[in-house]
């Protein structure tokens, strides 16, 4: 079957280490049009595929086609060709400038050494949304993870408004904003300062309050191991290590990094491809091609609205098996921060080889 491109699309997104291009097109073939997409690390072979078997109607092609560039964009890819996130998008009038450090996982067993060593120290890992937040001359503007203007609390912006001029990064949860780094003060950019540095000019500039306050750290091996086992006892989602002396740089680095996440139970964000009886909906994540993968059911808690088809939603579990199914799925909300294309199936944290639950060993 022969065809020529009808449509084509070239979108690039970099971000810290990540850089990478996408490929979309509509091709007139015999009996109608296909939409095909290639992606990939910028500069190495791209991996392609199509999103239509048989040839179907432009009308339709263009549907499939507008959605995977509106999936693409919504992320943060542009069609400029530095890569900056979401420029010459519809996004593009909400671009804050801010951009967090995102934390590479590190496993319960490595965690260990993280605590036996002074150069790190330990914050809880909140449940919430990452916010980063600009004070300037009694003006509020907050940012979301992927470096979109968006609104705060109005009790929180009036308890930052009270502050001097500053960048700040933290957690929103709910009407508390819990604060962990400070990025800058009046004119002067802290991001290579020392986090030491960093988190005792926070803690200088802004009290606990009942809208306020700033994460609780340990420094030393038996302060950690004691918040540590705290933060464990209670359910906690996982703790975070920060080298004392680590500059602050926005974006996940390939590995490692300066600031590393231990999670003490798996999440994952899924899409609600149907909602069931009895307060449960259908789970899908997606592979790399976009196709979607179904992975389960979850009961949504009486205390928490039903969320609709096509909301994403995070889900906390213990593992999945082979194929996606998540065991032991439990609701823990919607989320607005992020997009369909964050609901990946490599996500996932799968369950070991051999290894038996005290459900399954009878």
């Amino acid at each position: 079957m022969t065809s020529t491109i009808h449509t084509s699309s070239r979108l690039f997104y970099r971000d810290g280490s990540s850089d990478k291009e996408y490929h979309a097109a509509i091709n007139e073939a015999e009996g109608g049009y296909t939409v095909t997409f290639a992606f990939g690390r910028r500069g190495n072979a791209l991996s392609a595929g199509t999103k239509t078997n048989t040839p179907v109607t432009l009308e339709k092609a263009r549907q499939i086609y507008d959605k995977l560039i509106s999936e693409k964009t919504s992320k943060g890819y542009t069609p400029d060709g530095s890569g900056a996130l979401f420029a010459m998008t519809e996004n593009a009038a909400r671009i804050s400038g801010l951009v967090p450090q995102l934390l590479n996982s590190i496993e319960e067993e490595h965690a260990r050494r993280h605590i036996e060593d002074n150069a790190w120290c330990l914050q809880e890992k909140f449940d919430g949304k990452r916010i980063m937040a600009s004070v300037a001359s009694g003006a509020v503007t907050g940012s979301n993870r992927k470096g979109l203007c968006v609104s705060m609390p109005q009790e929180i912006s009036d308890a930052l408004a009270l502050i001097p001029d500053c960048v700040l990064d933290g957690e929103l949860l709910g009407d508390k904003y819990v604060l962990f780094d400070l990025l800058a003060q009046g004119a002067d950019d802290l991001r290579s300062q020392p986090y030491r540095k960093r988190f005792e000019a926070l803690r200088a500039i802004v009290g606990n309050t009942p809208f306020l306050s700033v994460a609780e750290t340990s420094w030393n091996q038996v302060e950690k191991q004691a918040l540590y086992d705290t933060i464990a006892a209670r359910g906690g989602e996982g703790v975070v290590f920060k080298k004392a002396d680590g500059v602050s740089v926005a974006g996940r680095p390939a590995s490692g990094g300066s600031q590393v996440k231990c999670k003490f139970y798996a999440t994952c964000t899924c899409e609600v491809a149907a909602v069931n009886d009895q307060r449960s909906v259908r789970l899908q994540l997606f592979d790399e091609a976009g196709a979607p993968i179904a992975v389960g059911s979850v009961t949504i808690p009486v205390n928490k609205p039903v969320p609709a088809a096509g909301a994403l939603v995070e889900i906390r579990y213990l593992y999945a098996y082979k194929g996606g199914s998540l065991y032991q799925p439990s609701y823990l909300g919607e989320r607005d921060d992020l997009s369909r294309i964050d609901c990946a199936i490599s996500q996932l944290k799968y369950k070991p080889e051999g290894k038996q639950t005290e459900d399954e060993e009878g």
